[in-house]
């Protein structure tokens, strides 16, 4: 008995020493040459819109010790209260911390954001967070560019409103135009969308820029790597499980919108860039589209629902599904337009599609079909081309009207003798690239001057629109090329 009380007495004082051996910390290095090592030496908020705030930006510490722990002594901003900066440190909302431990070799997050106040004079934020160790002062440098803005935030307009260059519009939570209410943006003008918004238009909506003044609507993430990223704005529905339900256009025409003109404008970035619901009155189009250019959109770039539009001189490029979606009916017309798609990733439709009709479930849960007329479609000296065998989707029922007619285009349709000797097709190009400048980032849509689409057009269709989107005549040598664009040699 005692031979067992013996040894139990000395795994109790073994297992003890182990508790107690491994309860101790790690020895803190108190070597000055042990300083912190840091992912960056200054951290970069591009353009920052005042009132706004920014994107949230990241670096990292590290205790470069392999055995010995490193403490901080204390992290702070050094402008204190007075900074428009706000930290994260370690998973702790807080600007300032003291006696904090990192771990031999171990490594923390630290997160920034910034607010710049829009009254200041200058522009330029500037502040620094500062670490104090071993004796140490280290720093990481905090810079922030600031623009004034015109914020919309989840806004009714219900005046006529005319917005211009002189601020950006930012715009958060979405913003409506009322019905008989009249939106106008001015030559110039940038319009930053934030993630979910959408500007929904019940009335009308005139964009007015102009050759060398163009309007832009894009996301308001404005770091170079967000520049060509898709689907960064664009309102969207949701369940109340997570899922998505229905989903709206970057800039989405209203059943009951009217009389819409876009000049000289580029849409770019959007879920889906312009939605168009309906024709509010008949023989006037829904909206006029001239010089516009709509391109990177996730799921579509023009996306009609039964509309009449005219578009001349556009670029429809680069879409996750659709570059231009005419479905459910309506009237179109497409004049010198570019449709091109080069997705990188697996888009699995023609970037064109027609339709007339829809689908849907009745109370029964029974799908019906509705049938509504394609009035007509014309594409006229037009490109539609792309990385996909067929571009092209003609998804007609014969049980509503389907008038269509591509006249002297170049088309990508990898079977094209079944539609060649239709009379819907006239005089066109079939499977040949056009020999775009460039269709990788960043994209460039004027032609080779070995393009086929060059001196192609015909010359009746090319008096319809005489210039092309930058200005340039394209009936000089009374051949205009195919497209947007007329090569300048």
């Amino acid at each position: 008995m005692k031979s067992i009380a013996t040894s139990l007495l000395i795994i109790l004082c073994f297992g003890s020493l182990i508790i107690i051996n491994s309860c101790q910390k790690n020895p803190f290095t108190t070597d000055p040459a042990d300083k912190l090592v840091f992912s960056t030496d200054t951290v970069h908020f591009d353009t920052v819109f005042t009132t706004v705030g920014s994107a949230t930006e990241y670096f990292t510490i590290k205790n470069p010790n392999k055995s010995k722990s490193l403490k901080l002594d204390k992290i702070y901003l050094a402008k204190k209260n007075n900074s428009v900066y706000r930290l994260n440190i370690n998973g702790f909302p807080v600007n300032e911390i003291e006696d904090f431990e990192l771990a031999p070799g171990d490594s923390i997050y630290i997160f920034v954001e910034v607010t710049i106040d829009p009254n200041r004079d200058e522009m330029i934020e500037k502040d620094s967070i500062i670490f104090i160790s071993n004796g140490n002062v280290q720093n990481v440098k905090l810079i922030a560019y600031g623009q004034d803005i015109t914020l919309i935030n989840g806004r009714y307009i219900s005046n006529d409103t005319t917005w211009t260059s002189a601020k950006p519009v930012v715009i958060y939570n979405s913003a409506l135009v009322e019905e008989n209410i009249t939106l106008t943006v001015m030559p110039g003008t940038k319009v930053y969308m934030h993630r979910g918004s959408s500007l929904f238009i019940g009335g009308t909506l005139k964009v007015l820029g102009e050759t060398n003044n163009r309007v832009v609507f894009t996301g308001d993430r404005l770091e170079d790597y967000y520049s060509e990223i898709a689907g960064q704005w664009g309102a969207f529905l949701e369940d109340g499980y997570g899922n998505t339900t229905r989903i709206f256009g970057g800039i989405h025409l209203m059943s009951g919108s009217h009389d819409n003109q876009i000049y000289y404008a580029d849409i770019k970035n959007a879920i889906i860039g312009l939605q168009v619901d309906s024709c509010v009155t008949p023989g006037v189009p829904t909206v006029r589209l001239k010089n516009t250019n709509i391109e990177n959109s996730k799921i579509a770039g023009l996306y009609a629902l039964g509309a009449y539009i005219e578009a001349e001189n556009c670029v429809f490029a680069n879409s996750g599904q659709y570059n231009v979606a005419c479905i459910i009916g309506g009237q179109y017309s497409f004049i010198h337009c570019t449709m091109a798609n080069y997705w990188i990733g697996n888009r699995q439709t023609p970037q064109l599609i027609l339709n007339n009709y829809y689908q849907y479930r009745d109370g029964n849960g029974n799908v019906q079909t509705s049938f509504r007329d394609l009035v007509d479609a014309y594409f006229g000296n037009c490109i539609i081309y792309g990385s996909r065998d067929n571009e092209l989707d003609l998804d007609l029922s014969v049980d509503a009207i389907a008038n269509f007619r591509f006249d002297n285009c170049l088309i990508k349709y990898k079977d094209y003798q079944d539609l060649e000797s239709s009379d819907f097709f006239i005089d066109n190009i079939w499977n040949e690239s056009p020999k775009f400048m460039e269709t990788v980032n960043p994209f460039e849509y004027q032609l080779d001057t070995l393009s086929p689409a060059k001196d192609a057009g015909k010359l009746s269709i090319g008096n319809i629109v005489p210039l092309d989107q930058n200005g340039n005549n394209r009936l000089i040598d009374g051949h205009p090329d195919l497209g947007a664009f007329e090569r300048q040699e």
